[in-house]
């Protein structure tokens, strides 16, 4: 094998995208999946590509610095693309130290181990953090996110994840550790787990079930689709220019309110209802503690130096994703029933 990765993560939503394009494309790469499948990671995601002669999934946590030198020691990997996260703000709010943990710690362990493992011989190695947008904090009506702002995180999830930004930084400019870090925007498509906004309303709005709407309704944010950003993971990877972060956005801002009647219109649509039926799903529920009003990202660098922008529109990608998941209903059901979670916890007992 021409290069081994590590790609921590790589069971969840963006992982799997990112592993899948990673081992289809490049056969003389040994793409090495590392996973804790924890209830957002699901082997299920990756049956397509599970039997690839260049592809090893190990269970392995990054929150425990033994597993992880063990495994680093075993495959020697030349560079690490580092997508695992706790990364749901509602949980933030609810167990902070559970993303304190995995987000900081974790992370802080992946590099102290990759510093150990490439002694100072840099050559030909890579460590790539992927972050988010929300280290940047809350933006008003006009302006966007540019690699320039200052951090402001709002919720445990977004310093956590901050936090682990600066670490990466720090270990680049302490022991030249070659590094590149990306801050991305909402994603979606396929394999979403529906604890978030777009695959839990396809979920509702199919069973009929309320959908919660915070506030006023009136957040926006900027949507990415996850086969968009494993793309742009992929060019970063291989033509980033060490030390450099990249902002990866879709160009692509809704209002929450606006997505969900987008997303009912649609639904509807394939459900064979009358347009607009599924409105009277709509709640307005209290408001989340410290919610960002508006993320909205400028991802000029990227398109201007690596030469990346997204593929698929808006509409295109949300139709998509809505067929997937109208197409894949046995994985929605297993997901949200919790089965798949006991079968791996018997599976992969450690």
């Amino acid at each position: 094998m021409k290069k081994t990765l590590i790609i921590t993560g790589g069971a969840g939503f963006i992982g799997s995208h990112v592993v899948r394009l990673f081992v289809n494309k490049y056969p003389n790469y040994h793409i090495i999946n590392l996973d804790a499948l924890t209830y957002a990671g699901n082997l299920e995601n990756l049956k397509d590509i599970e039997d690839a002669a260049n592809y090893t999934f190990v269970k392995a946590d990054i929150t425990d610095p033994e597993g992880i030198k063990t495994v680093f020691e075993q495959y020697k990997p030349d560079g690490v693309i580092h997508l695992a996260a706790e990364s749901h703000v509602d949980r933030s709010i609810t167990d902070p130290n559970a993303f304190i943990k995995t987000n900081v710690m974790g992370t802080a362990n992946l590099l102290n181990t990759v510093k150990e493992l490439w002694k100072g011989d840099f050559e030909g190695k890579r460590f790539y953090h992927v972050s988010t947008d929300e280290v940047y904090g809350s933006l008003g009506a006009e302006g966007f996110f540019l690699e320039t702002t200052p951090y402001d995180p709002q919720s445990p999830y977004s310093a956590s994840k901050a936090a682990s930004d600066h670490f990466v930084r720090a270990y680049g400019n302490t022991y030249g550790l070659p590094f590149v870090l990306t801050n991305c925007s909402n994603n979606y498509g396929p394999n979403h787990f529906p604890e978030k906004l777009i695959p839990l309303f396809i979920n509702n709005i199919k069973n009929n079930k309320p959908l919660p709407v915070y506030g006023d309704g009136k957040y926006t944010r900027d949507w990415l689709y996850v086969i968009d950003h494993a793309r742009a993971i992929d060019i970063v990877f291989h033509k980033g220019k060490n030390g450099e972060t990249y902002n990866i956005g879709g160009f692509n801002e809704w209002q929450n309110i606006e997505l969900v009647k987008l997303l009912i219109k649609e639904m509807d649509k394939q459900l064979g209802r009358p347009e607009g039926t599924s409105e009277k799903l709509i709640t307005y529920i209290k408001d989340r503690p410290g919610h960002d009003r508006r993320y909205a990202i400028d991802a000029t660098k990227i398109k201007n130096e690596l030469g990346w922008e997204p593929s698929v529109t808006f509409e295109q990608g949300l139709s998509q994703t809505i067929q997937w998941y109208m197409d894949n209903e046995e994985w929605l059901s297993e997901v949200t029933s919790g089965n798949y979670q006991k079968y791996y916890e018997k599976q992969y007992a450690s």
